[in-house]
């Protein structure tokens, strides 16, 4: 497991969250914030156990 830092697109707030390392194809999921429970939409991908792409998003009407 990898673990990555990022800023809640919603509260704003950090958080770390763990990537699983042993896919090295394109992964696509669905993680909920551990400070404000809303839903953030995931897309990385390892090679050779690095990382080399990472992108997140809100997922739209999950705003209050």
């Amino acid at each position: 497991m990898f673990e990555k830092e990022l800023i809640c697109p919603y509260c704003m707030e950090k958080i770390t969250i763990l990537l699983d390392m042993g896919n090295d194809e394109d992964t696509e999921l669905i993680e909920d914030c551990e400070v404000c429970c809303r839903p953030i939409e995931l897309k990385y991908s390892f090679e050779n156990e690095e990382l080399i792409s990472f992108f997140y998003k809100k997922i739209e009407g999950n705003e209050f």
